[in-house]
């Protein structure tokens, strides 16, 4: 691909680098390949960012063409709500991740900085995507949507999607004491900065979550919103900006 050639959504997408079942499918939106304007340019799949509804509708109907079915979508809350990506119709539901057992059935995680989380089993026989912001994280997304999966933990797999990067997610004391009331091990993923401030790695902060649940084989972790600005959409970068998704599913 040459300088000149614009990116296409075949072209620009990712896929879950990790050693899942084959019939386990993954898709992962970047900005590029859409067709909405600035600030929103160019794949913005979310509606409720103020972009033009006509434009995340033409943005949601170019990735339906690489999915086996829409989208579970979800009005996501940061909260620790999960359910069955098979059950969700027209109308999402209030919930931060969605579970599915049923071939063909699209399990999706919507972020611009938060963390999207893909879970399957080495039997390839249930999947789940979290949308994991601070908040969701720390309150227990991770456990409730490994508890909705109902597989032995020992059995799954994870991958730790695109998120603020450890060298840009700087939170106040008041976040660090909130993973720490939860565990004190989450100490280890606070960096002190200026004005009583830290640096937070959620990468890490999700691998312990794992970890206490007994999920250990967890791939991924190595991205940055905020940095990456050719790929990436960044809330706490841009402000106003679209929001990307990351999809997991089971294939026939």
């Amino acid at each position: 691909m040459t300088a000149n050639t614009p990116l296409t959504l075949a072209s620009s997408c990712l896929l879950a680098d990790w050693p899942a079942p084959a019939r386990v499918r993954t898709l992962i939106a970047t900005r590029a390949g859409g067709v909405s304007q600035p600030p929103y340019a160019s794949l913005n799949l979310g509606l409720h960012v103020g972009d033009a509804p006509q434009d995340v509708a033409a943005n949601r109907a170019l990735l339906r063409e690489r999915l086996p079915a829409e989208p579970a979508w979800l009005n996501q809350v940061h909260g620790v709500a999960v359910v069955d990506a098979a059950s969700v119709g027209d109308a999402p539901p209030d919930a931060d991740a969605s579970f599915a057992r049923a071939p063909g059935a699209v399990c999706a995680a919507m972020t611009a900085d938060c963390l999207p989380v893909l879970l399957c089993d080495e039997d390839g026989s249930v999947v789940a995507a979290a949308h994991a912001g601070w908040r969701g994280l720390c309150d227990g997304v991770i456990e409730a949507t490994v508890a909705a999966m109902g597989a032995e933990p020992r059995r799954l797999l994870a991958w730790l999607g695109p998120a603020i990067g450890p060298d840009a997610f700087e939170v106040g004391p008041e976040v660090r004491a909130a993973f720490m009331a939860r565990d004190p091990a989450a100490a280890a993923a606070f960096s002190p900065i200026d004005d009583g401030k830290y640096l937070a790695d959620i990468y890490l902060l999700a691998r312990q979550r794992l970890a206490a649940q007994g999920v250990e084989r967890v791939y991924g972790g190595d991205f940055c919103t905020v940095i990456d600005r050719a790929r990436f959409f960044s809330y706490r970068r841009d402000g106003v900006t679209g929001r990307m998704a990351s999809l997991i599913w089971l294939q026939d």
